[in-house]
């Protein structure tokens, strides 16, 4: 079975989603549809219950600053959302925090560099060891 990857923003996140979505084609698209405004946390709500309910599936959101997004995400159990500005930060919310949350910044990052940091969320995989019994104490 193939891994699910759900993806959603709100409206300031709408363009970079759409074209997010375009490149990767398999990505199951929870919203928005539009750049019309949009409660940001309806849909980190709404993309964090499907990921909890999809064993060892993978979620993306987009809002503005991020913030947003990964606030709404955070206050789901079972959730470990990172937002980042770089691809190294991208690397190590997987490596060491297991995250399965991508949260990327809408307004504050070229959509070559959310490619980028999305292929590379996508491709890495959890250490464990050490990191593993942080995790648990979440």
């Amino acid at each position: 079975m193939e891994k699910k990857i759900y993806i959603a923003s709100d409206h300031a996140g709408y363009e970079m989603k759409s074209k997010l979505c375009a490149y990767f084609k398999t990505f199951i698209d929870l919203g928005t549809n539009s750049n019309a405004s949009v409660d940001y946390a309806d849909f980190a709500h709404n993309l964090t219950n499907n990921v909890s309910q999809n064993e060892d599936s993978l979620g993306i959101l987009i809002c503005g600053t991020g913030v947003g997004m990964s606030m709404a995400a955070n206050r789901k159990k079972g959730i470990r959302a990172g937002l980042v500005n770089s691809p190294e930060i991208t690397r190590l919310i997987r490596q060491h925090n297991n995250a399965n949350v991508l949260v990327l910044p809408g307004r504050f990052m070229a959509d070559e560099e959310a490619k980028n940091c999305v292929q590379i969320f996508l491709e890495t995989e959890f250490e464990a060891g050490r990191h593993k019994k942080r995790i648990e104490k979440i």
